[in-house]
């Protein structure tokens, strides 16, 4: 496996722990729907949090979170809209990024909520 891939194996997980540990219930990782793929579909409350992860080693070319194309968003919005009526949920959205920062040893984990109303 490349290792690009395994550095998103391994920021997936963090994402995951660090959400459960502030109170998110995990209902999927990684779903799928056409092209689209969802990294972390969460709850907590009544809000369920479509959760797009992105890991780097280096910021010299920006932050994690500002990789998060406009392609992708709308892959996501569809993806999601397919799993809610899938699952008959009637749940608020909100679509977070997790950008998670491996420097030289540092972990920085930036959960940020409502990420795309940020770009």
């Amino acid at each position: 496996m490349a290792t690009h891939n395994e550095l998103g194996i391994e920021g997936e997980k963090m994402a995951v722990a660090h959400l459960q540990k502030n109170g998110y219930q995990i209902l999927e990782t990684n779903y799928r729907f056409q092209k689209a793929e969802v990294d972390i579909i969460a709850q907590k409350g009544e809000t369920l949090a479509v959760v797009e992860v992105k890991t780097r080693t280096s910021a010299d070319f920006g932050n994690p979170e500002e990789f998060i194309s406009k392609k992708k968003i709308k892959l996501l919005v569809k993806a999601v809209d397919n799993y809610i009526n899938d699952n008959d949920l009637d749940v608020e959205v909100r679509f977070d990024a997790v950008a998670i920062l491996m420097q030289k040893g540092n972990v920085t984990i930036n959960h940020i909520e409502d990420a795309f109303y940020h770009f």
